[in-house]
């Protein structure tokens, strides 16, 4: 049984904890809030000590891993404790606020031997998994070009409105754009140039178009939170091989060639629990795919080998580079 401690029970955390209880041989026995009603409901179901303070459930919880789901200005701090503590942990993402603040938590794991996974979560979405394969395997020929999009309304339900706020955020860029980014990079590697453009009007980065150029094809990546309310989030990819489309929006995951149309097939797991707490996604498919990795990792004593830390600081660093970038 891997016993995990959660720290963070907001919407991520709620995401995280639903997850857990889906899986067999774990067992969440520790959560960590500083609202102590927001710990009680990811409680229910289990018979975990709850601990109004994050470090506090570090230092006295019985726990093989820990997860940490705190705002992305505490990543690093609490990280860095963790780390003392057991031998995996998962940082959701982005994985630090600054490069330096990421480059301390490398030496870190370097130090005590512990083994981080980074909530990118959409190297694990199925139809981003499904997507890197076709890639991988050249069956449609090559990529001529690629285009990733996210987007969403203005995050309003952050605690105390901290997604708003570009000093512990980083904005859209470092929250929501991240996501494309890092796949990108995981898929395609770094590009040989790239050309980036920002809406700095209003929250800070809340718009980022960024065009990656390789050596025989582009790729542009397009995010930002600033929509209403009332607009759905939208995330899609669309990739011109030589011999066909593969295209992911509007709820369909779709190959076009020359001869046909035809949607592409992944079978889902059916979950139990509440996966829509008011974030952008109520599919758990893509954290369950993510966090039962990072379990069986730590079951087995292996190394993460996908979303690692230095995989994270990376993706944070290009990220910072396109945000600087002046056109």
């Amino acid at each position: 049984m891997i016993k995990v401690g959660l720290i963070g029970c907001g919407f991520m955390g709620s995401m995280h904890a639903n997850c857990y209880k889906n899986i067999e041989g774990v067992e969440i026995v520790a959560l960590a809030d500083i609202r102590r009603e927001k710990a009680e409901e990811l409680q229910v179901g289990t018979n975990a000590t709850i601990y109004l303070d994050g470090k506090d459930l570090i230092e006295n919880a019985d726990v093989d891993v820990i997860d940490i789901c705190l705002p992305t200005y505490l990543h690093c701090e609490y990280a860095l404790c963790a780390m003392d503590k057991v031998k995996y942990l998962f940082v959701e993402k982005p994985v630090a606020l600054t490069l330096d603040e990421g480059k301390k938590l490398l030496n870190k794991a370097e130090e005590t031997g512990c083994k981080v996974q980074v909530g990118q979560v959409i190297r694990f979405w199925d139809e981003y998994v499904e997507l890197k394969k076709i890639v991988q395997s050249g069956v449609y020929g090559k990529v001529l070009n690629a285009n990733f999009r996210r987007l969403s309304p203005i995050p309003e339900w952050g605690w105390k409105n901290w997604l708003l706020d570009y000093e512990l955020s980083g904005g859209a860029g470092q929250d929501l754009h991240i996501h494309d980014v890092d796949y990108v990079l995981s898929v395609f590697g770094e590009p040989e140039k790239f050309y980036s453009i920002k809406n700095l009007k209003g929250e800070k980065n809340s718009y980022v178009n960024t065009l990656m150029k390789y050596t025989d094809f582009v790729v542009g990546v397009e995010g930002t939170w600033g929509l209403p309310s009332t607009r759905p989030f939208e995330a899609t990819f669309r990739v011109v091989f030589e011999n066909s489309v593969v295209e992911n929006a509007g709820g369909k995951f779709m190959l076009y060639t020359k001869e046909e149309a035809k949607e592409i097939k992944i079978e889902k797991k059916e979950l139990k629990g509440n996966g829509n707490v008011g974030g952008n996604i109520s599919d758990l498919g893509g954290y369950y795919n993510e966090l039962l990795y990072f379990v069986n990792q730590a079951k087995s004593g292996g190394e993460i080998e996908d979303a690692r830390l230095i995989d994270g600081v990376n993706s944070l660093e290009f990220l910072l580079k396109e945000l600087a970038f002046n056109a």
